[in-house]
């Protein structure tokens, strides 16, 4: 099938829909909202596989059934305790539609730095099982967090946690609701607020009041909590005390705002850095980005605040 046909199919698809929730606004909305719900947390296909350095120990775990798959480096020989040089374990979330492969840029500095490394594979994502009760492809940002959490169970405590895009709330949705405990955390195009999401794909489908209202009660059934608590701003709230935050956006991505980004960083006391022309996945394996995260994960001590750039290639917020 070529790209015009697959094209013009999206775009009939896209009408139809259009025209059933027109429709269904004024005969069903409580219909046509868990069917937006439903199209909602369905993932996209699975990304398909990316190289990762060599080395790296193969592992699985189970989370709420469904199998999940990762991958750890740098981990110490058997019967060796903890080297004062070994600083702990860095744990990398992938977002929607990702997987844990897309770090893999990061990987090898990290270790070199000193750190053991844990990537994994979130269900419905990249080569991890289905949670059964949710449905084949069917996946939410609480099933990625429970997956975090059954990794950290395995693996112990976090040096440092580094989230790409919806990465971010689930990574806050284990530190509130799991036993997940790190001493920094470090979001790269972060997905902070689900509500101006959900307004954009309300605008895409064309559905009305009716139909969203009955979305979000449909959301709240299928997740355990309502949308408005997909917000990393609130979740961060819930943190006993306040980790060192490095939030890393750039300002052609298309996927996540890059205004909500930095008012977030505002909001939590972040160090901000913004970049320009890598867009919401290349931003992983830019040298300048990684070099800055390893440097913010290493760092001894504080809490955050201005980083020694003077270059206007980097900002901070608060």
């Amino acid at each position: 099938m070529s790209g015009l046909q697959k094209s013009t199919i999206v775009r009939l698809r896209n009408l139809g829909l259009r025209a059933f929730f027109r429709y269904a606004e004024h005969v069903a909305p409580g219909y046509a909202g868990r069917v937006a719900n439903d199209l909602w947390f369905t993932a996209p296909p699975r990304m398909k596989e990316l190289p990762v350095p060599a080395g790296g120990r193969p592992f699985t775990t189970l989370s709420q059934g469904a199998t999940i798959v990762g991958r750890v480096w740098g981990e110490l020989p058997i019967g060796v305790s903890a080297a004062v040089d070994h600083r702990g374990t860095v744990y990398l979330m992938h977002g929607w539609g990702g997987r844990g492969a897309q770090f893999g840029a990061l990987v090898e500095p990290l270790v070199e730095a000193g750190y053991r490394v844990v990537m994994l594979d979130a269900p419905s994502h990249g080569d991890s099982g289905v949670v059964a009760r949710t449905g084949a492809r069917r996946t939410h940002g609480i099933e990625m967090a429970r997956a975090l959490d059954a990794v950290f169970d395995e693996f112990g405590p976090a040096e440092g946690v580094i989230a790409h895009s919806l990465g971010t709330i689930a990574t806050y949705l284990d530190l509130r609701l799991g036993w997940l405990g790190t001493k920094r955390l470090v979001f790269i195009a972060p997905m902070t607020d689900a509500m101006s999401l959900f307004d954009g794909f309300q605008a895409a489908l064309g559905f009305g009041p009716r139909t969203r209202a009955a979305m979000e009660a449909a959301t709240r059934d299928f997740t355990g909590l309502p949308v408005t608590e997909f917000d990393a701003t609130i979740q961060s709230r819930y943190l006993e005390e306040p980790v060192p935050t490095f939030v890393v956006h750039d300002r052609d991505d298309r996927q996540t705002p890059y205004a909500d980004a930095k008012a977030f960083a505002s909001a939590v006391g972040a160090e901000f850095l913004g970049t320009e022309g890598l867009g919401h996945r290349k931003v992983l394996r830019d040298p300048e980005v990684i070099k800055r995260v390893v440097d913010f994960v290493a760092r001894d001590s504080g809490t955050g605040g201005s980083s020694s750039g003077s270059d206007s290639w980097m900002e901070v917020a608060g």
